[in-house]
């Protein structure tokens, strides 16, 4: 099986990124990860804080390993915004190939210290660490900021050279959440070219990158839901950045959500006698795992290249 060194060369080499797909149910991943069998994809399976908690940390490794070994892809588990050292090494400790540490709140020498900390952990067991610089705007779990900062390129450069993180979460527009914009997203590609030329090796992630469809918006309202206004990152732009730029990682969240909630809702209004849940939740799990295929196959462009 190819490791996650692989992917981060290979993503680069041949114009695509691997999807970091978040889930804290079983539902969810089981989704993500026969999406990612029909698509023949490498994924990252993340795990924000809070989901962290809601599954239970004694029961996360073995529900991964046992979906790995079901669906023999290159699928790694990832924590994802970790906002302390602790949070990482307990993943760490309990075997996660990748961490995030997120002290983009902090003072940027804060930010470098705590990294630094993680890195120096994390490295002497193997495992891969992504930290971030810049702020986005926008409501996700643990995650909270009314505006965005963008990421400074020069500062980018410190950072890295600083801390020795293998990967770095960059602000150039996107927000988290279902309501990312106002109007239009507005990415800037010129930052983003000014960020890969000061740090031309390191791999660049993309967070805040839901598209938030608008046909799962539809269903949901539709079905007594009320999400009025949520919009997300075009696909076009994910797949624009997928194909020309040095970012290697997208994460995606939220779309599942809206995603595993339209079927969900849609199933019991269709159904209001019905009590086994395992019913709505064999075709929430049918409804991800085709977003998830195309998604690697129409936007990341990872198809095949597991």
């Amino acid at each position: 099986m190819k490791n996650l060194q692989f992917y981060l060369k290979d993503a680069r080499d041949k114009n695509y990124v691997v999807g970091a797909y978040n889930f804290s149910n079983l539902e969810t991943l089981k989704g993500i990860c026969q999406g990612c069998k029909l698509s023949n994809s490498p994924a990252f399976l993340a795990v924000s804080e809070s989901g962290f908690e809601y599954i239970g940390e004694r029961y996360i490794l073995p529900i991964v390993e046992s979906v790995k070994k079901e669906y023999n892809l290159p699928l790694f588990l990832h924590l994802d915004h970790g906002k302390s050292f602790e949070i990482c090494k307990k993943a760490i400790d309990l075997g996660f190939e990748s961490v995030m540490f997120d002290g983009s709140a902090l003072p940027f020498d804060e930010n470098v210290n705590v990294t630094k900390k993680v890195v120096a952990y994390a490295h002497k067991k193997g495992v891969f660490v992504e930290a971030e610089l810049g702020v986005l705007a926008g409501i996700e779990d643990n995650v909270s900021a009314k505006e965005s900062l963008f990421t400074n390129p020069q500062k980018a450069k410190e950072f890295v050279q600083k801390t020795g993180c293998d990967s770095l979460a960059v602000a150039i527009g996107t927000s988290h959440g279902a309501y990312k914009y106002k109007s239009k997203a507005k990415i800037e590609f010129d930052i983003l070219k000014e960020i890969e030329k000061q740090i031309p090796k390191i791999p660049l992630v993309l967070h805040g990158a839901s598209s938030v469809p608008q046909n799962f918006v539809k269903i949901i309202n539709q079905n007594g839901g009320n999400l009025i206004g949520a919009k997300g990152t075009d696909s076009k732009i994910l797949s624009k950045l997928a194909q020309e730029s040095h970012i290697y990682k997208i994460n995606t969240d939220t779309d599942l959500r809206l995603c595993y909630m339209a079927s969900i809702r849609k199933f019991l209004k269709e159904n209001p006698a019905e009590i086994d849940m395992r019913e709505a939740n064999k075709i929430a799990i049918q409804q991800i795992a085709k977003f998830v295929a195309e998604k690697n196959e129409k936007v990341f462009m990872c198809a095949n290249k597991a």
